[in-house]
This record gives structure tokens, C-alpha cells and sequence, in this order.
């Protein structure tokens, strides 16, 4: 087994500044119906752009935000962009602390009151 070294642990260029990114995108969500997502830029290198544009819509292409997928591909979209030092942007038209609910809300005593049968009325 080959020992462990401080310089096998240290992440090559972990002690460079951080450089100003080369450019920056936005995801656009743009609604129900596919294509679900628009990525657009506002500057950097158009053939990097249009690259990394590529990418996030190959990982988001048919897939709407509150899809389970949808969350472990943003996540692949957020490191791609940070490895290729791109500032990233997400518009997905509600705020972000705002969820879409994923479950259908509890019924409540009074649905079942209003959807409980009325007996018939005694035939006169």
C-alpha cells in the first residue's frame, strides 16, 4: 500500500485565488409542456456557452421541477458550471424558498361530512 501524502489530499489548485468566471448562464424554467428549460447567457465564450448549454439540456431536457430526477440533475448542473467557472443562475418563475408540494394535501373532517350521502326524503 502506498502511504497517503498532504500532497495527494490537496486538490490541484487549491491554493490559486479564485479566478472571475469566464461567463454566465441562466435556466429558465419555461412551463409545463416541453421543452421545459431555456438556458441563456449573458456573456463569456459563445462556443463554451453554447457547450455547457448542450450538457444542461441533455440532464434537464423532459424533466419538469418537481420531478425526483430533476433535483440530482441540477446538482450535476451546479458542479459542471463550477468546474467550468461559469456563474450560474436558476429561474424557475416562484421564489426559491418556495416548494412545489409533491404530495396531495390531507383530507379533511369536512370533505367528508360535505361528501357524505343525504338520505333520500320519505315519499309523500
Amino acid at each position: 500500500m502506498t502511504p497517503v501524502t498532504d500532497e495527494q489530499t490537496v486538490p490541484e489548485g487549491a491554493d490559486e485565488e479564485p479566478q472571475p468566471p469566464v461567463g454566465h448562464v441562466r435556466v429558465v424554467y419555461l412551463g409545463p409542456v416541453a421543452p421545459h428549460w431555456d438556458v441563456q447567457s449573458d456573456f463569456g465564450d459563445p462556443k463554451l456557452i453554447e457547450e455547457f448549454r448542450q450538457r444542461t439540456q441533455a440532464r434537464l431536457v423532459l424533466l419538469p421541477p418537481h420531478d425526483p430526477q430533476y433535483r440530482r440533475n441540477r446538482e450535476r448542473v451546479a458542479r459542471d458550471a463550477e468546474r467550468e467557472n461559469i456563474t450560474l443562475e436558476w429561474d424557475l418563475g416562484v421564489p426559491e424558498e418556495v416548494s412545489v408540494p409533491s404530495v396531495a394535501p390531507a383530507r379533511s373532517e369536512d370533505a367528508d361530512a360535505v361528501a357524505a350521502p343525504v338520505p333520500d326524503a320519505p315519499a309523500t
